[in-house]
């Protein structure tokens, strides 16, 4: 049986939205396989966490322990090292995060597991998987076949599937003893440190307005701000603009930024270059203003506007605002 494991991560009492990702495709992915989706749940008082994802996967495997009340890649790596060399699912699937990339690698060295990184689509081509990664800061796609083995190993790009909405499943959770004998001796959690008052993190926001180069000069952020404003959304930009110094790095959107998804991306003087393209491209609904009728960006646009931004988001500010006359 072709089981999938997706490993359930979370983060100070939350599941993060990249374990809801890959529970979706990792449902589909056993469907091919002829296997059973599997989530898997390392941590302390995760009983909620456990209700949650039995109704998206047909088990979930919990293994309570203190020690792994928060993440630690070495505790997580003695306890799913055990798990996988007992179970021996065909596919495991890990969030391409800061948790992940530092997990993974050295958890599929051990097991002697293949694995592919920073995977953004799975097919199949005669019975045999095949992982889908960018290449070329996005310019490119290649699909990327595993060598033989009986199990094989994935990390997922955050926002590289959708949260389906499945019909609900009823799994059985299954309580594993805790492979652990002793505290981590290499790593320590210390704390966590939030972001400073004031930052955003774009990843989990719903509207995004983004600007680039096309909006010439950093005064000129002003008319983008007020559109975010307007629609209750977070401002983020292009390479050129954070490179310029006119956004902080954290608002970055593209493949050397952030990958996002949300709801309405608006996207203000961009021209669409593949890197950005990288990492906004899966977003519900894309209103791409720009005067260039030609510019990518509008080859993934659910909606374009080819005039000049100066003109444009000030009146659709407006009308969002309430105060468009009607005029102009």
């Amino acid at each position: 049986m072709g089981d999938v494991f997706v490993l359930a991560e979370h983060r100070r009492g939350e599941l993060r939205e990249v374990t809801l990702e890959m529970l979706g495709k990792g449902r589909e992915l056993a469907g091919r396989l002829g296997g059973h989706l599997k989530a898997v749940l390392l941590g302390h008082n995760v009983d909620a966490f456990a209700r949650e994802l039995a109704s998206q996967a047909h088990e979930v495997l919990v293994v309570e322990d203190k020690r792994l009340e928060n993440f630690n890649s070495e505790l997580y790596q003695k306890v799913l090292a055990s798990l996988l060399a007992e179970r021996k699912p065909t596919l495991t699937l890990i969030g391409h995060t800061a948790c992940g990339m530092d997990l993974a690698p050295s958890l599929a060295a051990e097991l002697n597991l293949p694995l592919a990184t920073d995977c953004i689509g799975f097919e199949f081509e005669d019975d045999r998987l095949l992982v889908i990664r960018e290449r070329y800061l996005g310019k490119l796609q290649s699909k990327v076949s595993f060598k033989d083995s009986p199990q094989y190993m994935a990390t997922v790009r955050q926002a590289a599937f959708p949260v389906k909405e499945l019909e609900p499943l009823s799994g059985q959770i299954v309580a594993v003893e805790s492979p652990l004998a002793e505290e981590a001796r290499r790593k320590k959690f210390i704390e966590y440190v939030e972001a400073a008052v004031g930052e955003v993190d774009i990843t989990q926001a719903e509207i995004i307005v983004a600007v680039g180069r096309g909006i010439k000069e950093k005064e000129n952020l002003e008319i983008v701000e007020k559109l975010a404003q307007a629609v209750g959304g977070v401002l983020a930009g292009s390479r050129p603009v954070i490179d310029a110094g006119w956004l902080p790095p954290d608002r970055q959107v593209g493949q050397s930024g952030k990958t996002v998804r949300p709801r309405l991306y608006i996207a203000v003087g961009i021209s669409g270059s593949s890197q950005h393209l990288a990492g906004m491209k899966n977003s519900d609904i894309i209103v791409a203003i720009n005067k260039d009728p030609h510019a990518p960006i509008f080859n993934v646009a659910t909606y374009g506007i080819v005039d000049d931004l100066f003109k444009v988001v000030p009146a659709l500010t407006e009308q969002l605002s309430g105060s468009y006359s009607g005029q102009g």
